[in-house]
């Protein structure tokens, strides 16, 4: 069968299986952010301790780690399908660097305040935003290598950078900071006093962002659905299969060896549970593996789910930073009805769940309402959200 269809033939639902696939993870976030806010009795380590984290916990926790990955990976391919039909390299190169220092400046100001309510933190905490930021800056210089040099690079840095696991550079040392930018979660001394921690290391999301990238022409108008999603299918398959080789080498791919538990299920947890700060090889190879195989199924989903799931993923900032003040001031306002200070923790796993149902709600339709305003408006800032 031909890899290329009749452009007048080819219907966009891919665009639908993308936001789909985003809707899902933004949805298994939002538990995950309920968890930071509402359980925090029972804050989790990276990897788990299996011994001290209860199954349902450790469950909800490894649902979420296909977030990161897959939100990175589609920010590359978001990029590329902008970029196609405006003018190639040249085109992404220009957006991806505008996008990314906003979205370092955001990550700074806008989004650690919903974390804190504090204008003047003691500690910034840099994460996803950030990362994501970072990368698209990274990824504006590399969209001009050739694709397949691309590829390889982000390739030889996922499967790769563990190599670099043994190099530390202490606080105060030259390099420091870079280093804790790069590669090692740490602090950065502010000038004002303050400090920065660096949870999410840049340089593993560098390779997952130019594989996003990468993929790109897979998704283009003559290229047949059913052809893609075989390529989808076999990349996942890959990737799948490269984990569990990795993971029962169990020498190479996380900085944590994994151990036989005392029944099947803390086994199996056990050899699941990977080191995500920074993202380990085989962290990224088990999540975007599993990604490109829901990217696959969600193409074969039937239309209104898929359009369901599309609305969070239509407006994935917007998303991001109205849950984190939904949930925040959502735990204010009961502590203070209960005349608790400090934030409220629930007393089960089951209740996150039903907390993020509670929040998603009001935010599809928050989403759904959006999206409408953003494609009837011409404000350039609005591109941004």
């Amino acid at each position: 069968m031909s890899s290329r269809a009749d452009a007048t033939t080819v219907r966009p639902p891919r665009i639908v299986s993308i936001d789909a696939l985003r809707g899902l993870v933004i949805l298994l976030m939002l538990v995950d952010h309920s968890r930071e806010f509402f359980f925090l009795h029972a804050q989790v380590a990276d990897p788990m301790d299996l011994r001290t984290t209860a199954p349902a916990l450790v469950a909800t926790r490894l649902a979420a780690h296909l977030c990161a990955p897959v939100f990175v990976a589609l920010t590359g391919l978001a990029a590329w399908l902008y970029a196609a039909p405006r003018g190639g390299p040249a085109a992404a190169s220009a957006f991806l660097a505008k996008r990314g220092l906003f979205l370092v400046a955001l990550e700074w100001t806008v989004v650690n305040f919903a974390w804190t309510f504090d204008i003047t933190p003691a500690t910034v905490f840099l994460q996803v935003i950030w990362a994501i930021g970072l990368s698209m800056i990274a990824l504006a210089a590399l969209v001009h290598l050739p694709r397949a040099a691309l590829a390889a690079v982000g390739l030889v840095i996922l499967l790769g950078h563990n190599l670099l696991d043994p190099v530390s550079i202490a606080p105060g040392q030259p390099g420091h900071d870079l280093w804790a930018i790069l590669h090692d979660r740490g602090f950065i001394d502010l000038p004002w006093g303050g400090r920065a921690r660096t949870s999410y290391p840049v340089l593993p999301w560098i390779g997952v962002i130019a594989l996003g990238y990468a993929i790109g022409p897979w998704f283009a108008r003559d290229v047949a659905p059913a052809w893609r999603r075989r390529r989808l299918l076999a990349t996942g398959l890959a990737m799948l299969t490269g984990f569990v080789a990795l993971r029962l080498v169990n020498g190479y791919g996380d900085p944590v060896p994994w151990q036989a538990g005392d029944d099947a299920l803390v086994t199996a947890l056990g050899f699941l549970n990977l080191t995500k700060y920074s993202p380990s090889a085989d962290f990224l190879l088990l999540t975007l593996g599993l990604g490109a195989g829901l990217l696959a199924g969600l193409e074969a989903l039937p239309r209104r789910p898929a359009a369901i799931l599309a609305v969070f993923g239509g407006a994935p900032l917007f998303f991001y930073l109205l849950h984190l003040y939904l949930l925040h001031a959502g735990n204010r306002v009961v502590a203070a009805a209960i005349g608790k200070d400090g934030l409220v923790s629930v007393p089960a796993v089951g209740w996150l769940w039903l907390i993020a149902a509670a929040v998603a709600v009001p935010c599809w339709f928050a989403c759904r309402r959006f999206a409408a305003a953003k494609r009837e408006s011409d404000a350039w800032w609005l591109r941004y959200l």
